[in-house]
């Protein structure tokens, strides 16, 4: 496969709507008295108003309205399970015609960035500084929120580049880096700063280096960044055993030119399995589909429990990606070279020996201890999720520290982390108002 050809099996599967497609999709819409879509939305957007302005064609006032509950339209509407959301709240769901929400998202996001319609009235940033770490979902939610509510912020992240998962987990052809690239530039617009290559827990920057840099409060962002091994089997540490979430990186460097086909962790006609039911495993099986392997899913349970959205069960499928249910590897074990050569399978019809040349985990994550190992008071669970507590929203066990989003809840979708993160701007800001209340009573 020349690299032209890798180049196209990248683009994007969906295409947005053009103008009039999407006027027409919009004027579908019934404008329910109780709207469904509404309610299945984790953020509550206001979906009715905003179709209903597009179907105006007032594109500028529909962003607008996107604007009051979202920072990342453009990528919800790409990346979220709308099926089981907001489109799959929708009435016309009974006429297997539901509106398809998210693609009408997408194109008022993505004509706004062309078109350059918003600008937004902003604050004074005079009401504290606080500083977020990380650029995934979550962190830019925070930032984006208490920008818009006079907050000076800054978002501290560990890669050249900010956007986290957005940018380095999700695939080219679901979610185009350019679309998180203008996303995160419409946050800088809400005078966010942001500092990469500045990983909180190296280096000499800690939390207490943040307070003693003048913020009133830290948010702390930072998903779920170790992924789960299978060290425990035999085998498991064979060349050719590796994580999905690192082929997914390596492919999204390669596409956007950064490093040569040669340090992508796979050939051309190479045999691969893929361990997990999730998003993660689907995002790795297409991926690796698109590079001309021969892949096959394996998972323990059964096609019905698989976590995974639907449609990308569905497209993975369509894509020729095949899938062994209620199957488990057992043992790994060496081919004539060393490498990975063959696996145990245990299965309901018993066990059997299947050769792959390469196998990808995608059994989830955990978040890193890089911050709280280097910071007094941060309590976590048995499995380092970070406690939070209720008031005020999402603080730590350590005061003036925030968190939110998978670091919290565990893994999930982007806009469960938006809905957790917009809870915890909220009580980001309680707080921060709070000490300055005080402050200023003290100097009475």
């Amino acid at each position: 496969m020349s690299q032209q050809e890798e180049n196209d099996a990248f683009q994007v599967v969906h295409h947005p709507y053009s103008t009039l497609e999407a006027i027409e999709e919009a004027k579908r819409c019934l404008r329910c008295k109780v709207p469904l879509c509404r309610k299945g939305c984790p953020i509550s957007n206001n979906i009715p108003e905003f179709i209903h302005q597009l179907s105006k064609g007032n594109i500028g006032d529909a962003m607008a309205i996107i604007n009051e509950t979202s920072n990342l339209p453009a990528i919800c509407g790409r990346v979220c399970p709308h099926e089981k959301q907001c489109q799959g709240h929708c009435i016309l769901n009974k006429k297997d015609k539901p509106i398809q929400i998210g693609r009408l998202e997408a194109f008022i996001a993505d004509f706004d960035t062309e078109m350059r319609l918003t600008r937004e009235k902003l604050p004074q940033k005079s009401r504290g500084n606080v500083a977020v770490i990380g650029s995934g979902p979550a962190g830019l939610t925070v930032a984006g929120d208490l920008a818009r509510q006079g907050f000076a912020v800054t978002i501290y992240e560990g890669q050249e580049e900010p956007g986290g998962v957005l940018m380095f987990g999700i695939p080219e052809y679901r979610l185009p880096k350019n679309v998180v690239r203008a996303e995160i530039s419409k946050i800088a617009e809400l005078g966010v700063n942001f500092v990469t290559k500045a990983m909180v827990g190296e280096n000499g920057i800690t939390v207490d280096s943040l307070f003693a840099n003048g913020f009133d409060a830290i948010f702390m962002g930072t998903g779920t960044a170790v992924p789960q091994n299978m060290d425990s089997v035999s085998g498991a540490k064979l060349h050719g055993v590796s994580q999905s979430t690192y082929l997914l990186h390596q492919v999204n460097a390669y596409n956007d030119g950064a490093i040569s086909r040669e340090s992508v962790p796979l050939r051309e006609g190479e045999r691969v399995g893929v361990i997990g039911g999730g998003n993660v495993a689907m995002d790795a099986a297409r991926t690796a589909i698109r590079l001309g392997a021969d892949v096959t899913v394996i998972y323990r349970r059964t096609e019905e429990e698989m976590p995974a959205i639907r449609r990308e069960y569905e497209e993975a499928v369509k894509e020729g990606v095949k899938f062994l249910w209620e199957s488990s590897v057992t043992e790994f074990f060496p081919g004539p070279n060393g490498r990975l050569g063959s696996v145990n399978l245990h299965t309901t019809e018993g066990d059997r020996i299947e050769p792959f040349d390469r196998i990808y985990l995608a059994i989830g994550s955990r978040p890193a201890n890089r911050i709280v190992s280097t910071t007094d008071g941060i309590d976590v669970d048995e499995k380092g999720y970070v406690k939070i507590q209720e008031r005020p929203y999402g603080m730590t066990t350590r005061r003036g520290v925030f968190a939110g989003g998978d670091v919290v809840h565990r893994p999930q979708t982007v806009v469960l982390a938006m809905k957790a993160a917009k809870e915890v701007a909220q009580g980001i800001a309680q707080y921060v108002d709070a000490v300055k209340l005080l402050e200023y009573i003290e100097k009475q």
